[in-house]
C-alpha cells in the first residue's frame, strides 16, 4: 500500500490529492514557490488526525510539511516534491478564556484577530500583532516567534506563550509549560519549541498569556524628514528621551516615493510624501496624549514636518500611509519581504549599507523598519515576467547577491538574519554564519533528538 493510500484509508476525505490543493500548498506570502508537487494535503481537524499523519509518515519515512494559513515570509511551510502537507488551519477552536488568570487556550488554526475579537468581550487582548494578524494563525505566530508593530513595548510571541501541546515526529503527544505566571521546572521546552518553525514537532494546542486592553485612546504622530538618517536620528532621540511608544515605524525614501504614488495627494494626510523619509509613532495607555506631545516635540527638534492626530479619523489617515507600503509594492511585481535586525544604535548605519548595496547592484531595495526595536524589512520587488508567468520560483541572481551582502552586513553590525519572520528555506544558507560552528552543530543534533528520521519540515533552517 502506498503512503497516500494508507492516509486515505485511515483518514478518508480530509486527505486531498486534488491538483489545485497541491499547487496552492507550494507557496506562501514570501513569494517563494517550492519545487515539485507534494504527494497529498491532509486537512487535520483533531489532534488524532495529526498523530495519525505523523505515525504513518514515520512508517513510510515520508517528509511532512506543517502548514497553517500560508502567511509565512520565509518559505518554511511550502509543500515540495514527495512531501505530505499537514494543514492544521482547520483546528480553529478557542478552547478556553480565563480572564481571572489572564490566559487563553487555543488550537493552532485560530486566527490572531479572531482571538482578539473574542478576548475584547473580557477587556483583554493578545499582544503579538504581526502585520498579517487578520489572516495569520496563532499556531503560525508561535512556530515562527512572530513579531509585529508592537514588539518594542509588548514583546514578541515567545513572551506570550505559557504552554504547548505538540505532536512529535513519531506521533507521541508532548505537553510543555504551565498555566501559572511563574514556572521554572526543568528545561524550558516551551520556549525552545516557540520559533522552531515546525522542525521539532507540530503544535496542536497553545496556552497563551493575554493582557488587559490599555486604558484610553491611542494617539498617532507622524513626520516626514529630509532623509532616512534624520528619521533614524529622530527615532533614536525618542528612545533616548525614555519615551516608550507602542508603535514606531520608519519608511525610507525609496519606499515612501512608491507609497506616495500609490496613495496620490488625497492619501498624503497633508504630508510631503513624495520626498524624504516617514516616521510614524503611536502611544497608548492613560498618558498617551502627553507622551505623543513629547514625541512630536522631539520629531520637530530633529527637523521633521510633524502631524499629531487629534481624533481617530486623522490618526487612521496617518496609519494608512504605513499600511499602504506592501500593497503599493505589489503593484510592481512579486515582493520578497526580508527581515534583519540590528542594535537600535546601528539602525542608521544599516539603512546606509542597504542604500549602498542598492546603488552598487542596481537592485531597488525599499525599506520599512520597526524603528522601536531595530528590525528592518528590506523588500526586493521582482517584476512579473509574462513569459515565465506568476508562479516562477526563481529569484534572480542579482537579488540573491544583494541579499547576501545585506545579511552579512547586518551580522557585522552585531545584528541577526531575522527578527521575526524565521529562517525558513530562504535564509538557511546564512544560518551557520550567524550561529557559529559549535552552535550550528548543536542545533542540528538537537533537531535529531526530536526528529531522528528528519521528516519534520526538512529543508527548513537546515539543508536536507
Amino acid at each position: 500500500m502506498s503512503v497516500v493510500a494508507h492516509l486515505q484509508a485511515e483518514l478518508g476525505s480530509i486527505v486531498s490529492v486534488d491538483a489545485a490543493d497541491l499547487a496552492a500548498s507550494r507557496t506562501d506570502k514570501s513569494g517563494w514557490t517550492a519545487a515539485g508537487t507534494p504527494l497529498a494535503v491532509v486537512r487535520a481537524i483533531t489532534v488524532q488526525h495529526v498523530q495519525a499523519v505523523l505515525r504513518i509518515a514515520t512508517e513510510y519515512r515520508i517528509p511532512v510539511i506543517t502548514r497553517g494559513a500560508g502567511t509565512g515570509l520565509a518559505g518554511g511551510a511550502c509543500g515540495s516534491a514527495g512531501t505530505i502537507v499537514l494543514n492544521v488551519a482547520g483546528m480553529s477552536r478557542i478552547l478556553e478564556i480565563r480572564p481571572e488568570d489572564e490566559l487563553a487556550v487555543v488550537e493552532p488554526g485560530v486566527i490572531n484577530q479572531h482571538l482578539n475579537d473574542a478576548l475584547a468581550e473580557h477587556g483583554l487582548w493578545f499582544a503579538p500583532d504581526p502585520a498579517s494578524k487578520a489572516i495569520s494563525t496563532v499556531g503560525g505566530n508561535i512556530a515562527t516567534n512572530a513579531g509585529g508593530l508592537l514588539c518594542a513595548k509588548y514583546g514578541v510571541t515567545r513572551e506570550a506563550v505559557l504552554a504547548l501541546t505538540v505532536v512529535l515526529a513519531d506521533g507521541t503527544l508532548l505537553h510543555t509549560g504551565h498555566r501559572t505566571v511563574k514556572g521554572v521546572t526543568g528545561y524550558d521546552l516551551t520556549a525552545l519549541l516557540t520559533g522552531s518553525e515546525g522542525t521539532l514537532g507540530v503544535i496542536v494546542e497553545a496556552t497563551v498569556r493575554v493582557r488587559a486592553i490599555p486604558i484610553g485612546t491611542a494617539v498617532t504622530v507622524a513626520a516626514v524628514f529630509t532623509d532616512v538618517a534624520a528619521a533614524a536620528g529622530a527615532a533614536a532621540a525618542i528612545t533616548a528621551a525614555r519615551l516608550g511608544p507602542a508603535v514606531m515605524e520608519l519608511i525610507d525614501p525609496v519606499a515612501l516615493a512608491i507609497v506616495a504614488r500609490y496613495l496620490g495627494p488625497a492619501g498624503s494626510a497633508g504630508l510631503p510624501l513624495a520626498s524624504g523619509a516617514f516616521l510614524l509613532v503611536q502611544t497608548d495607555g492613560p498618558g498617551a496624549l502627553g507622551e505623543a506631545e513629547q514625541v512630536a516635540t522631539v520629531m520637530g527638534s530633529q527637523g521633521g514636518d510633524v502631524r499629531l492626530s487629534t481624533d481617530e479619523e486623522s490618526g487612521e489617515r496617518l496609519l494608512a500611509i504605513r499600511r499602504a507600503m506592501h500593497p503599493a509594492l505589489e503593484q510592481h511585481g512579486t515582493v520578497l519581504i526580508e527581515d534583519v535586525s540590528v542594535p537600535r544604535s546601528r539602525m542608521k548605519e544599516m539603512f546606509e549599507v542597504i542604500a549602498g548595496i542598492s546603488a552598487r547592484t542596481g537592485v531597488s531595495i525599499p525599506v520599512i523598519a520597526h524603528a522601536g526595536d531595530g528590525n528592518l524589512h528590506p523588500n526586493f520587488v521582482i517584476p512579473i515576467d509574462p513569459l515565465r508567468g506568476t508562479d516562477d520560483p526563481l529569484v534572480p541572481d542579482n537579488v540573491w547577491a544583494a541579499a547576501d551582502e545585506m545579511f552579512r552586513a547586518a551580522l557585522a553590525l552585531g545584528g541577526t538574519l531575522t527578527g521575526e519572520h524565521g529562517v525558513g528555506v530562504l535564509k538557511r544558507r546564512w544560518l551557520a554564519d550567524e550561529l557559529g560552528e559549535a552552535s550550528f552543530d548543536l542545533q542540528r543534533r538537537l533537531k535529531a533528538v526530536f526528529d531522528p528520521l528528519g521528516i519534520l519540515n526538512p529543508g527548513t533552517m537546515f539543508e536536507r
